[in-house]
């Protein structure tokens, strides 16, 4: 094994956007132009355009950009039907937009605890939450990893419940040869600039095969309008811009290569690393790892080390949902994986150009103990 040294002035950052633009300068500055000569920003068609292509690339026949993933989840909660008095079944082990936009919509979220394996939510756990109030399942496809969405489907079914996927880390990832995205009523993504699809700036897109769903959303993003200026029903201000759209667009048709390129970066952190628990791909999934997320014994102190050693390793997420300040009326709820798991998780770095030297450093440092 190869020694490593604290301060050795190597740095490893968690992510690199700079090198991916540098990547694809010329397309995205020539997309950036094209928007900029024409002088219009706001849905026109460079968002109809990607609109097409993301939802056509998800398998699916609808998709309305949203200025942002949260939006996402939010519009389509409300599109279907969602709102005071009814209740929402997820996760706690996510990030806390997942659940605020279950409580924009004056709905209460109820929390399931996660599966050991997948970290996604715990199929087996669902059905002794449903209550006459139930009125959607909302799954995570955590970390680039899809939930188990027959039993899902097959649960909603049985109940008429509606499932809403929140798909923001999964753009790519496949449940039994499907894209996630299209495998519910609605699938929302968030195109955050660390996404596996990510802009250079927020966006978000719901993608969808029902029509009424898609006709729905389209009014809720722009202020409840379907002609300008006569507002149907009271909408938002959430729209995808033309500079994000023709920017995302660019980077549509690469998204399979990085994301075997993540792929690729898991395997070589599989195969190296010792005496931690790994991420696991289960066998109806296709995982696009936009998180590598290990699980040890002594979290902070192994985080510590690498920061020490010039590795960026952050934590996805150091505090449940339901444990944190601004879901106190949660905070005496039971979810036993979720907030071990939560002590335990280290993200490592993880992107498209990381390379197998970094990877063995990395490796190296955690293997050491």
């Amino acid at each position: 094994m190869r020694k490593t040294e604290k301060n050795t002035g190597r740095v490893i950052p968690f992510t690199d956007l700079s090198s991916q633009y540098h990547s694809i300068k010329d397309d995205v500055d020539s997309a950036i132009k094209e928007v900029l000569d024409s002088g219009w920003y706001i849905l026109g068609k460079q968002v109809e355009q990607f609109e097409k292509n993301f939802s056509h690339y998800c398998q699916a026949k609808y998709g309305i950009g949203v200025a942002n993933g949260t939006d996402a989840i939010h519009l389509a909660l409300l599109a279907c039907g969602i709102g005071k008095g009814d209740e929402v079944l997820t996760v706690s082990n996510t990030a806390t937009p997942t659940v605020l936009a279950v409580t924009y919509t004056g709905a209460k979220p109820v929390f399931v605890d996660i599966e050991t394996e997948s970290y996604t939510i715990d199929v087996n756990k669902i059905e002794e939450n449903i209550t006459k109030k139930t009125k959607a399942i909302l799954p995570v496809h955590l970390y680039g990893q899809p939930a188990d969405m027959d039993p899902i489907m097959e649960l909603a079914q049985k109940y008429k419940l509606k499932v809403v996927e929140d798909a923001c880390q999964a753009h790519g990832a496949e449940y039994k040869g499907k894209k996630v995205g299209a495998l519910g009523d609605i699938g929302c993504f968030s195109f955050y600039p660390t996404k596996n699809l990510g802009g250079y700036g927020d966006g978000g897109m719901a993608v969808t095969n029902n029509e009424e769903l898609d006709e729905k959303l389209r009014m809720l993003r722009n202020y409840g309008m379907k002609k300008q200026y006569h507002s149907l029903i009271r909408g938002f201000n959430s729209r995808l811009d033309e500079l994000q759209a023709a920017i995302l667009d660019v980077k549509l048709i690469r998204l399979d290569e990085w994301n075997e390129k993540r792929r690729r970066n898991a395997r070589i952190y599989d195969r190296l690393l010792e005496n931690v628990v790994k991420p696991i791909e289960k066998e109806y999934s296709k995982h696009v790892y936009h998180l590598y997320v290990i699980r040890c014994s002594d979290r902070d102190g192994m985080q510590k080390k690498l920061t020490d050693a010039g590795v960026s390793a952050l934590i996805h997420y150091p505090v449940p949902v339901h444990k944190q300040e601004a879901f106190g009326e949660f905070k005496n709820i039971s979810l036993p994986f979720t907030e071990k798991y939560s002590s335990e998780i280290l993200s490592l770095p993880m992107h498209p150009d990381l390379k197998e030297e970094q990877i063995r450093y990395v490796s190296d440092l955690i293997n050491s103990g």
